[in-house]
Parts: C-alpha cells; structure tokens; sequence
C-alpha cells in the first residue's frame, strides 16, 4: 500500500491513500475514518507521521474533527460569492440548505469606541450587541457578532432575529445599498472552538463587514468567523 522506499514521503502517501478511499466511496461524506491507532496499525508508521496526514486533509477541508467524537469526512464546501451583498440566511436558501441561527448574546449597549467611529454615532449612542450561531442543515458554519445602532431599530428585540436581518431591515421601508469587508486566516481560539464544534487546532476565516443604508448611513457592523472546514469564498476578476 505504502512504498517506504519512495522519496515521497510517509505521511504524504498516506494522505493519497485517504483521499482515494473518500474519492473511491470506502469512507462516506460524515461517516468516521479509523482512529490514529488503527491507522497507525495498518500503515505501520508512527503515530505522529498518521497525525500529520490527518491534520494536512482537515486543513484542506476533506476532513473535520469533532471534539470527543473523533475525525469525520467533510461534505463539499459552502461557496460564498463575493461580489454581492446578500445574507447568511439567504446565501444557504439559495443552496438548498436549511438556516437556523442561536442568538447567545443580546444586549442594548454602549459601543466600543472603534464600533462607535465605524457606526458614524454621536457620542452617548447605543448599538445594539447581536451574538449568534449560524447553522446550515443543523451544523455550525459560523459566529456572527453584529453591532447595530439602537435609534435606527429601536424595536429590535432577540425574537426578530431568528430569520434574515436584512429581510427584516428592508421590510421596515429602508433599502440595503452596499457594504465594504476585508478578511483574514486564523487560528480558532478555544471559546470559538466549542462554539463552533471544532477540535483545536483549526484555521477559521474572519470577515469584517460595514454595511451602509441607500442615505449613506451605516446601519451594522458585522464581525463573523467562519469554519474553513466548511466555508470557502469566490469572486470572479475581470481584466
């Protein structure tokens, strides 16, 4: 199976040889692979080099751990264009995927200063503190922090927030215009790897979003963190 005179090395055949198995069908989308001993067992290798092929295919996505559970088969990837302002909600409507969401902060505030400049807000302001998990088909693709500025939604309460934000903006008669966003690679951080059920270490994409009203006004600041396990985003460039 494995060539140990090859100049290829050990862990990268093991990573072919997995890889063939998912392609091939032996192993199911969301079904467990063999633990690290039996892997180890059956390739005859250290346990580190078995590791190390492991930890390679969950950063490529082919992979993802579950803490306590062990490592699964990844379904194919949600991709997220990026050349138009949609919402979560819509996004995963749009792939015939189910979205729910679980609000675990909620509060009426007093801004950080950085959220209050980027919210254009008089001094005194509050924002409302939106924290949510987004899910897809019941599993978690991203946490979401949202800041929302208290006299444009003053109604606003956590039952509202079960659906689309942006479908409950627009159907209060104000129009969504266009956004600006910059995002980054990370590594999770342990509070955020059990939010999102994944085992540490894992790479996550962060996205910070100011989304602006068709008057010019910013009406949210979004900070999300995306599973990369699950998550990819595409633009199309032209020349």
């Amino acid at each position: 199976m494995l060539d140990k005179q090859s100049r290829i090395p050990m862990y990268v055949q093991i990573e072919e040889e997995l890889k063939r198995r998912i392609k091939d069908g032996e192993v199911a989308v969301g079904t467990a692979i063999p633990s690290e001993r039996e892997l180890t067992e059956q390739f005859g290798v250290s346990r580190m080099t078995v590791r190390q092929s492991i930890t390679n295919l969950v950063n490529e996505g082919l992979l993802y751990r579950e803490k306590g559970r062990g490592t699964f088969v990844a379904s194919l990837k949600v991709e997220q264009p990026l050349n138009g302002l949609t919402s979560f909600t819509e996004d995963m409507k749009a792939r015939g995927l189910t979205p729910s969401n679980k609000v675990i902060r909620f509060e009426k505030m007093l801004p950080e200063p950085d959220i209050a400049a980027e919210l254009q807000l008089e001094p005194g302001e509050e924002v409302f503190t939106v924290e949510r998990i987004r899910y897809a088909n019941e599993k978690p693709m991203a946490l979401e922090r949202t800041y929302l500025p208290a006299r444009l939604f003053p109604a606003l309460d956590e039952q509202a927030l079960d659906g689309s934000l942006y479908s409950l903006i627009e159907s209060g008669q104000q129009s969504i215009s266009h956004a600006s966003q910059r995002m980054e690679a990370a590594l999770v951080r342990k509070e955020e790897a059990e939010l999102l059920q994944i085992a540490m270490p894992a790479a996550i994409l962060i996205i910070e979003r100011i989304s602006y009203l068709t008057n010019g006004t910013p009406f949210e600041v979004v900070r999300s963190i995306y599973r990369a396990d699950r998550y990819k985003f595409v633009t199309e460039i032209q020349r």
